[in-house]
């Protein structure tokens, strides 16, 4: 998941340099989305363990 954020990040990233702004507000959009699902996931993981 964390993989998938990272790449969507980097793609966001190259589509600002060039000047797609739509194409690099949503992958950004999709990068935040799937870092917080990640965090969530790794979160209930942690705490599923500690117990």
């Amino acid at each position: 998941m964390l993989h998938y954020a990272l790449i969507f990040l980097v793609v966001a990233i190259i589509a600002a340099v060039l000047g797609f702004g739509g194409l690099a507000g949503m992958a950004a959009t999709i990068a935040k989305v799937l870092f917080v699902i990640f965090l969530i996931l790794a979160v209930v993981s942690f705490l599923k363990k500690a117990t």
